[in-house]
């Protein structure tokens, strides 16, 4: 295992400008992925059923405070661990999946002694996505594939925000290929630890991640296939060169080698 500080240690530092703020915390925003301190805030409006989407530039903090939440409730509610990186692509509840617990804001007529009228209940949450099974891969129709060959230096351990993913030795300027078929929704070097990196979004619950490259082939935006080149290896924030590689499923890592082919 490589000497480099824990890539997730290093999301906080992403700029969605590409020049402060995550890029898998999230891979969590990703295409400028962000982290943010997590400020206390007042007391949260959830809006049952609503949904926003990540976008570009966007941070945990901005989106919670336009919509009346806090972000550590926001965060709470989308399960989303420090260091609180959020992904471009990435959607967001504006809601909590259950208001067990919570009592229901006072109406300004039962403030003044006046029995509130009976409101209509708010629409039933969705669902949260399943907790992610330790040791087992997430069922998916995506046909990963290695990212580039070499011997593996490090591996993923659950729970060990030193290790969200793996790295992989391999000769400087060697071909880095997309792990399936996606959509570039970050290509650059804003994230202090992870070099130049690329990632790519799958679905929208999956992406990849593509740290340490020496060249990148890709830009923001841009549609790949799975086996095309999109980077060179380098060795761009790390001690040698190297590919450090995630998945990510809902913004949470999991571990590659569940779901790369046996080799």
């Amino acid at each position: 295992m490589s000497n480099r500080q824990s890539p997730a240690a290093r999301w906080p530092h992403l700029v969605r400008t590409v020049s402060a703020t995550l890029a898998l915390a999230v891979l969590a925003a990703c295409a400028s992925s962000t982290v943010t301190r997590m400020p206390a805030t007042g007391g949260s409006t959830p809006k049952y059923g609503a949904t926003t989407v990540v976008r570009r530039g966007d941070n945990l903090y901005r989106i919670a405070t336009s919509n009346g939440i806090s972000t550590l409730d926001l965060a709470a509610w989308n399960n989303i661990p420090p260091p609180y990186t959020i992904y471009p692509g990435q959607r967001l509840k504006l809601y909590p999946d259950s208001t067990a617990g919570r009592m229901p804001p006072r109406s300004i007529a039962s403030s003044q002694g006046t029995p509130p009228a009976t409101s209509t209940p708010a629409p039933a949450s969705r669902p949260a996505p399943p907790a992610t099974p330790a040791g087992k891969a997430i069922s998916n129709n995506i046909q990963w594939r290695w990212p580039v060959d070499g011997n593996l230096l490090s591996s993923y351990k659950e729970g060990d925000p030193t290790r969200q993913g793996i790295d992989i030795a391999a000769t400087g300027g060697a071909p880095v290929r997309a792990t399936a078929d996606g959509t570039v929704v970050y290509s650059g070097s804003g994230l202090v630890g992870y070099g130049e990196l690329i990632i790519l979004k799958h679905s929208d619950q999956w992406l990849s991640a593509y740290g340490h490259n020496r060249n990148r082939m890709v830009n923001e935006g841009e549609l790949v296939k799975a086996g095309q080149q999109i980077a060179e290896v380098g060795r761009s924030g790390a001690s040698r060169d190297m590919l450090h590689f995630e998945i990510r499923h809902n913004g949470k890592p999991v571990d590659p080698l569940l779901y790369l082919p046996k080799r």
